[in-house]
């Protein structure tokens, strides 16, 4: 069964095809969030990733008569922004600037509560942490993992758009988790013996060590 935001999607790319531009923007409003957590969480600068957003949305605004709709405009869209954005990491890099990746995606809703200093502290410590985890990755494995579990992305639909196999994509994303489990560890420990029910629990992880997803 078709998924409905699919067909949405569908008939928004023919008529921007057909030179709506209002169907093109109505595009945009629906993946821009998303495409700017992309960036956002492999470049881990604001000014940056609004750049590539940008850049991102222009580059698909030019080829989207060229969509062939052989993938889901979400995995071209995709594509597009990752590939953008991968350019500007390689240009960072030969000047010395990348600094690593950021999780600053948007995190799963919680109950509505006062927000303390620790809460704060707390958070800047975890982005932190993840920061430094994510940048010792090699770039294919932190691209890879980023778009799996900060996504939400498939592994098809990430083989499609990075144009490899889906076991190179099972592997990479096998490797980073391996990678990031230990580095991430003492973060998961603290975070699950200081949530309630801890004790209950016995603070087992699921050896999942990003589970953050972008809406």
């Amino acid at each position: 069964m078709a998924d409905a935001g699919t067909d949405v999607d569908r008939e928004l790319v023919e008529a921007a095809a057909g030179g709506s531009r209002e169907a093109f923007d109505e595009l945009v409003r629906r993946y821009q969030r998303r495409i700017f957590n992309l960036a956002r969480s492999l470049t881990s600068n604001d000014g940056d990733a609004e750049d590539l957003t940008q850049e991102a949305f222009v580059r698909a605004y030019r080829a989207i008569k060229k969509f062939r709709g052989d993938s889901t405009f979400k995995t071209w869209m995709y594509s597009v922004a990752t590939n953008v954005i991968r350019a500007h990491m390689a240009r960072q890099k030969r000047r010395g600037a990348f600094w690593g990746a950021s999780l600053d995606a948007d995190a799963p809703e919680a109950p509505e509560r006062a927000v303390s200093r620790e809460d704060v502290e707390g958070d800047v410590v975890r982005r932190d942490a993840i920061d430094k985890a994510l940048a010792a990755l090699p770039e294919e494995l932190r691209v890879a993992v980023t778009l799996r579990d900060i996504h939400g992305l498939g592994y098809r639909e990430i083989a499609e758009l990075l144009d490899i196999p889906i076991g190179t994509v099972e592997s990479r994303i096998f490797r980073a988790r391996h990678r990031l489990r230990p580095l991430l560890e003492p973060l998961m420990t603290r975070t699950t013996s200081s949530s309630p029910g801890a004790s209950q629990s016995g603070g087992q992880s699921s050896g999942r060590p990003v589970e953050a997803k972008a809406c």
